[in-house]
C-alpha cells in the first residue's frame, strides 16, 4: 500500500518537473516580439489584398468584396497594410442548395449556401508561392413565405456575408500559422 503512494508521488513529481522545464518553451501567437523581430501582428499587416476577380456587378463580385474586406479588417485590424512583403490571390466559387421545399408552394423553405475558395500566399520579393490551400463554408438560411422576396433576397445575403467571414477567418488562421511556425 505504501510503495503504491511512493510510485504515485514519484510519477506526479516527474511530471511536475517536466512542466516546470517546458514552462519557458510557450510563447503566445500575437505577442510582441524582444529580439527585434517583427511579431506576427507585423508579418500579417504585410500582405497585400489585391481586389477578387469576379464579374462586376454580379452577387459573386459582392461576396469576393466580402471575403476581401473581412480579410483586410482580420489581417490589419483599424489600421492600413505595411509596404507588402506577400501578396494573397484568392479565387473561389459559391454554391446553392435546397433543402427543404415546401409542398404547397414548391419553393424552398431552407437552403445551403457554399463557398469553396483556394488561395496562394506569393512573397514579393522572389514572387514564388510561399503558401497555397483551399478551404470552404458552408451555411444554412430560412427562406420566409413565398411573398416576401426582400426577406429572401436579405436571408441570402445574410448568409452569404457569414460565409464569407468563415473563409476570411479560415485563411487568416493558415496564414498566422505559417508566419508564426514557418510551415
Amino acid at each position: 500500500m505504501l510503495s503504491a503512494r511512493i510510485r504515485i508521488a514519484a510519477r506526479l513529481l516527474a511530471v511536475a518537473a517536466l512542466a516546470a522545464l517546458t514552462a519557458g518553451c510557450f510563447q503566445p501567437m500575437y505577442a510582441e516580439r524582444n529580439d527585434g523581430t517583427p511579431g506576427l501582428r507585423e508579418k500579417l499587416m504585410g500582405v497585400e489584398l489585391p481586389p477578387i476577380s469576379k464579374p462586376n456587378a454580379s452577387r459573386e463580385a459582392r461576396v469576393g468584396v466580402e471575403i476581401r474586406n473581412a480579410l483586410a479588417f482580420k489581417l490589419y485590424g483599424s489600421a492600413t497594410g505595411m509596404p507588402p512583403t506577400h501578396r494573397l490571390d484568392i479565387r473561389f466559387t459559391t454554391s446553392r442548395s435546397s433543402l427543404i421545399v415546401s409542398t404547397a408552394t414548391g419553393l424552398p423553405t431552407s437552403e445551403n449556401l457554399g463557398i469553396d475558395a483556394q488561395y496562394n500566399l506569393i512573397d514579393v520579393a522572389t514572387g514564388k508561392s510561399v503558401v497555397t490551400g483551399s478551404t470552404f463554408s458552408r451555411v444554412s438560411y430560412d427562406m420566409p413565405g413565398s411573398y416576401q422576396r426582400f426577406s429572401r433576397t436579405r436571408a441570402v445575403r445574410d448568409a452569404e456575408d457569414r460565409a464569407a467571414n468563415e473563409i476570411a477567418e479560415n485563411i487568416t488562421t493558415r496564414l498566422a500559422s505559417f508566419f508564426t511556425a514557418g510551415t
